[in-house]
């Protein structure tokens, strides 16, 4: 009898209530428990603040961009962002629970050592992004630009990417079994040869992974 293999759980979205609140972002929002829970926060400039351990609960941040901004150990939950700027954004070591990212700019935004669930990134420009480290599972990457992207030592579980850039992404490190990159475009990847077992790929990526390898293919 053949073994059933189980499917992996679906990603969950953000838990948001159907009518946020407006929200005008300013030094007393937060209060005095630093935290922002249920709101929408919507065509505002973020500037130079730089904090750690606050928590975001049940947000919708849309057009809204973050000017040399650092939030580490953040905890965002239920929290999604549309159309949101976020380059070079600080937020090591937090955790990232129901978050979606779409249509954002994330160049360089700093997520290493964070523990991630049940988040996707859709149509998001995330080049140089730093992702060492960090604990991903149910995560989803979908049409993003992840060129010179940073995974190193990552854990990921039930992590896919679909149809992203990833060219001279750094994947070396986190084992890749199960995680298909058959649909990604990239002419170089830096990756651990030891854990590409299991790893799926196209036919015309194979010929990449050979030269990663150290073969040598001869044409006739």
């Amino acid at each position: 009898m053949s073994k059933q293999v189980k499917k992996a759980p679906k990603i969950k979205k953000p838990d948001l209530p159907p009518r946020l609140e407006e929200l005008k972002w300013d030094a007393s929002l937060l209060g005095e428990e630093e935290r922002i829970e249920n709101g929408l926060i919507k065509d505002q400039v973020i500037e130079g603040i730089k904090e750690e351990r606050l928590s975001f609960k049940k947000l919708r941040f849309e057009g809204v961009t973050f000017e040399s901004c650092s939030f580490r150990q953040i905890e965002l939950v239920d929290v999604e962002f549309y159309k949101c700027d976020l380059s070079n954004i600080d937020l090591s070591d937090s955790i990232i629970h129901h978050v979606e990212w779409k249509d954002c700019k994330l160049l360089g935004m700093n997520v290493s050592g964070s523990t991630i669930r049940h988040t996707t990134f859709k149509g998001c420009q995330a080049d140089y992004s730093a992702f060492g480290f960090a604990n991903c599972k149910w995560v989803a990457f979908e049409h993003t630009l992840l060129n010179r992207a940073d995974f190193y030592e990552a854990v990921f579980k039930h992590t896919s990417f679909a149809h992203c850039k990833m060219d001279q992404a750094n994947l070396s490190g986190p084992s890749l079994q199960g995680v298909d990159l058959s649909t990604c475009s990239f002419d170089n990847l830096t990756v651990s040869i030891d854990q590409l077992e299991g790893c799926i790929i196209s036919p015309e990526q194979a010929i990449g992974f050979a030269k990663i390898l150290g073969l040598v293919i001869k044409e006739h």
